[in-house]
């Protein structure tokens, strides 16, 4: 099993480009299943869940090819691929493949919508709380969809098509709000989503859909209407670049000090998360390529977040900015309100010299003069590149396992990061 050596102490200085945002590209792969037409994406991240939820279509019958890289970068960097569902020879998504991943679980949106079946598995995936699948089933059923839930599997019948209706979601939820705007997009009549996920891979989603023919309006916002059409056809759309990705690099700048470009990054999809950033201490600066962010000989001031849907502070960003608040130079309060069990990092932080207590979703970070390296385990996706972010700064050797979690979300992380003068590099295991 693969891990990471990091040596901490150095800046960063250079240029990160930005991949594609794996959070967006997922749902937008699953609409392919909508049309029979070929649908092309541009901008798509080489990463392990998009290699998982291809094999995924590919058991439904969706053909696939990849050309192109971005200009001047190796092999691995994000590419343009090509998604037919022409012919959709099965409508089940086994357990096998849906348990390790728990956006594949949001086929049965475009599956039912189209073929007016679908039998898939109860999902999987990270092991950061509870994420219900009740919404989901609530939303389909209030578009006429018949749905029953046995031996493990979700059968969803809709013969004679879907119908639209109003739908108010009792809590925001990302992949809800996926599901049923793309179940809509073929629904008979009108669909008005309310108390909608604004988040921006929503409105990505949206646009790619309109692209497809689809009518939708109020992306982004907490109402979405949707007026269904017979069939949506084939399209060209592009992956808007990982506000996730984006946030966690800034905050590695901000922990190690440097000067550093992150290119083809977006401003305007994390502004919570950059306003943060800079109370700590660092100096972010929109320009025309990017995102320049810079800290250097100012140290890290404490500052309290709450995760929050968007346009709040990422509930993804939280544990990376945990990291940065180890090095504060005072105390911060983090809380987290979207899921319960989101701190496994905080025990891993402590091995590298973190003071954190945790009461209920609150973490109380106590800044330290100086971090000092340990080896340390990944337990999730998000909590693995904090781990990554404190060895950067920690004195002495860090060996992060498990680091298959990062391989999930992080497209050549150890690459990007060793080009801008980190000491860090993959050993295979």
């Amino acid at each position: 099993m693969d891990s990471i050596r990091i040596t901490g102490g150095n800046e960063l200085r250079g240029t990160i480009p930005i991949s594609g945002a794996k959070n967006a590209a997922l749902p937008l792969m699953i609409a392919a299943l909508l049309t029979e037409d070929t649908l092309t994406l541009e901008n798509v991240p080489h990463l392990a869940d998009v290699e998982l939820l291809t094999r995924i279509l590919g058991n439904h019958g969706v053909d696939y090819s990849v050309n192109g890289r971005r200009e001047d970068q190796g092999e691995g960097y994000s590419r343009t691929v090509h998604f037919t569902a022409r012919n959709i020879v099965d409508t089940t998504a086994p357990y096998e493949l849906v348990s390790k991943m728990r956006a594949s679980f949001w086929v049965i949106g475009p599956l039912l919508a189209r073929l007016g079946q679908a039998r898939v598995s109860l999902p999987g995936g990270c092991a950061i709380g509870t994420r219900p699948v009740d919404l989901f089933i609530d939303g389909l059923r209030a578009l006429g969809a018949r749905i029953e839930i046995e031996g493990g599997y979700v059968q969803a019948d809709a013969p004679k098509g879907l119908v639209g209706n109003r739908f108010v979601f009792p809590k925001v939820s990302v992949g809800a709000t996926h599901v049923l705007v793309m179940a809509a997009a073929l629904a008979r009549g009108e669909t008005v989503l309310e108390n909608a996920a604004r988040e921006p891979e929503v409105v990505n989603l949206a646009e790619c859909l309109t692209a497809m023919g689809a009518r939708i309006e109020g992306a982004g916002t907490s109402t979405i209407t949707v007026s269904g059409v017979p069939a949506l056809s084939g399209a060209v759309h592009r992956v808007i670049p990982d506000r996730i990705e984006t946030g966690t690099y800034a905050m590695a700048v901000a922990m190690t000090g440097g000067d550093v470009l992150l290119e083809g990054a977006r401003p305007d999809l994390l502004e919570a998360a950059l306003e943060a950033i800079g109370r700590a201490g660092a100096e972010i600066t929109p320009v025309n390529s990017g995102i320049r962010v810079r800290r250097n000989g100012a140290g890290i001031a404490p500052v309290d977040v709450s995760t929050a849907p968007f346009p709040g502070f990422p509930t993804d960003l939280q544990a990376q900015f945990m990291a940065l608040m180890t090095r504060a130079g005072g105390t911060a309060r983090i809380t987290e309100t979207i899921f319960e069990n989101r701190f496994m990092h905080v025990q891993e932080l402590a091995r590298l010299g973190a003071r954190i207590s945790q009461t209920g979703q609150t973490a109380v970070v106590e800044g330290v003069p100086r971090l000092k390296g340990a080896p340390v385990m990944a337990t999730d996706l998000r909590a693995s590149v904090s781990l990554v972010i404190a060895g950067l700064a920690a004195e002495g050797e860090t060996v992060v396992n498990r680091v298959y979690h990062l391989d999930r979300g992080f497209e050549r992380l150890e690459e990007k990061l060793s080009r801008c003068g980190a000491a860090i590099e993959r050993q295979s295991g």
